[in-house]
């Protein structure tokens, strides 16, 4: 039977412990940080970035790896005894990550099969989960890419922003956006969409306490809470916010999975501190 390695790419979020058992190896992403720059999930973590966010005055921006990162990724994972690979990286549509993959895959000397998450963060995460557990299940490369694919049509991923700031330093929208965003002191919701891999517009409150209800009350209009959920509750260093939501999940739907995890600096460059997302799907829910 082939062995099939799987990468991705650090902004998929999942914990460490997952990551470890099911033998998912990680390309990088890179913080640019005035005069510094660090691998991220490397030579940084998420609690430093976080702690440095609101300290130090240049705004951090991010970079892609390059071909040749996903190469030695190829590399290290022939040599690991996988005969064939599959990548699964952050939406084409946020990052050139992918195109990345795909330059390495074109000139590999093994098959390698590149998949555009339309997401990131847990909603990468989920899909490359699907997968491994296709692949320990006896799954083919293509099966294991069906078990995503299949994932990727039921995730739902809805993130609380508590500034508009990050998101306008890192071109992601409009100056005119922040200066209304201040003046009505709102906290916006955003979505994204996995059929085109973008982020959306989503409701807008007026206070936080407002906008984690609201941000719960709309990501359980999306999923199906009567069959078995898979969940995970994210935040930009707002563990105590997150452990609060993810208690009450539990309490009201009892998933089958749950996880609390803190954002990657890649993503949390753009979203912000204090930023809280849901991000998850029901099994055999297709919207």
């Amino acid at each position: 039977m082939s062995q099939v390695a799987i990468i991705t790419d650090s902004t998929n979020d999942l914990p460490a412990d997952l990551r470890e058992k099911y033998q998912i190896r990680v390309v990088p992403l890179t913080i640019v940080w005035g005069g510094d720059q660090f691998l991220d999930g490397i030579e940084i973590t998420p609690e430093e970035f976080y702690e440095r966010l609101g300290k130090i005055p240049h705004h951090p921006s991010t970079s892609q790896p390059t071909p040749q990162d996903f190469t030695r990724a190829y590399e290290e994972a022939l040599a690991g005894g996988a005969d064939e690979i599959l990548v699964v990286t952050i939406s084409g549509a946020m990052s050139g990550t992918i195109e990345s993959a795909r330059a390495a895959a074109e000139t590999f000397r093994a098959p390698v099969r590149v998949l555009d998450s339309k997401s990131n963060s847990m909603s990468l995460g989920w899909q490359v989960l699907a997968a491994a557990r296709a692949r320990e299940a006896g799954g083919s490369l293509d099966e294991m890419v069906l078990a995503a694919e299949e994932v990727r049509g039921r995730l739902h991923y809805h993130i609380v922003l508590d500034t508009l700031e990050y998101l306008v330093k890192g071109g992601r929208i409009s100056g005119a956006a922040k200066f209304i965003g201040n003046v009505l002191n709102i906290k916006p919701q955003i979505r994204v969409n996995h059929q085109s891999g973008t982020v959306e517009a989503g409701d807008v409150s007026r206070t936080r306490g407002r906008a984690l209800e609201t941000l719960y009350s709309s990501f359980f209009k999306k999923v199906d809470g009567t069959k078995p959920l898979r969940i995970a509750v994210l935040h930009n260093a707002a563990y105590e916010e997150a452990k609060d939501l993810a208690d009450r999940i539990t309490a009201e739907y009892a998933p089958i999975e749950l996880i609390i995890g803190i954002v990657s600096p890649v993503l949390g460059a753009h979203t912000g501190p204090r930023a809280v997302a849901l991000c998850g799907y029901s099994e055999g829910d297709v919207s």
